[in-house]
């Protein structure tokens, strides 16, 4: 029983990537799609460069600082930067497999890829949180749950109105969620004794590298071709608030 409920709250806190995705099921006119998608992303860029400036960054660049100065110092850089050189290689990737693919569904498939990565850490990190403090467990799950919904809606809009189809925008935002259960599963069976601090440190600030080059690479142009200048600011403001909230109340 001591098992299942750090497994719960880290299932609860990955699989709500699939409640921000459910915003595809708003009506919305066909003269307002691009005020949508606008406002989508914008808000999901400030959650995304916003996660990885106030936490990814600064709390796995000094756990690894602790050990050694200078060689942590080191790693950190160089595990950011093989971040964004690991998104470069998949996005030329994709463009030469998905020639006649849109932009939209590139993006929503690259946000995809990048949250399954941010999340599996995640995983691993709730579930060791809860199973060796149930308070702090649930206090990451929720603030991991709040960041998730928005990271949702950065991978079902663009995949959405890409395609129109709900199906399997809401089917991709799925899988993305499920990587964060996953990584909770094997910090139980594998990870447990042997996942250190300097590990997931290193692998959320590729992820960091990652998410911020998606945001300002691949997000921030399609906001631009939208036109939506005034819904570009509400987005970002909104994203930042959660931001704030998320560390300030939880």
């Amino acid at each position: 029983m001591h098992i299942l409920i750090p497994l719960l709250i880290s299932t609860i806190a990955g699989l709500s990537t699939t409640l921000g995705a459910f915003v595809i099921f708003l009506k919305i006119k066909e003269e307002n799609i691009n005020k949508f998608i606008a406002f989508c992303l914008s808000f999901s860029i400030a959650i995304m460069i916003g996660i990885s400036l106030t936490d990814l960054i600064p709390e796995s660049f000094f756990t690894l600082l602790d050990e050694n100065k200078t060689k942590g110092f080191i790693t950190a850089i160089l595990s950011f930067i093989i971040g964004i050189f690991l998104i470069k290689l998949l996005i030329i990737f994709i463009n030469k497999q998905k020639k006649n693919t849109t932009s939209l569904y590139k993006l929503g498939i690259l946000n995809m890829l990048a949250l399954m990565l941010h999340n599996f850490p995640e995983g691993i990190a709730t579930f060791l949180s809860a199973y060796q403090d149930m308070d702090l467990g649930i206090k990451l799950g929720i603030a991991i749950m709040l960041h998730n919904i928005p990271e949702g809606i950065s991978i079902a809009v663009p995949l959405y109105y890409a395609t129109k189809n709900k199906k399997q925008a809401i089917k991709k935002a799925f899988i993305s969620g499920l990587a964060e259960p996953l990584g909770a599963i094997l910090a139980f069976l594998i990870f447990k004794n042997f996942v250190t601090k300097n590990f997931l440190s290193i692998i959320l600030l590729l992820v960091a590298g990652i998410m911020i080059t998606i945001s300002i690479e691949e997000m921030y142009p399609e906001v631009i071709k939208c036109k939506e200048k005034k819904l570009f600011i509400i987005g970002i403001a909104l994203g930042i608030i959660l931001i704030l909230i998320n560390h300030f109340c939880f």
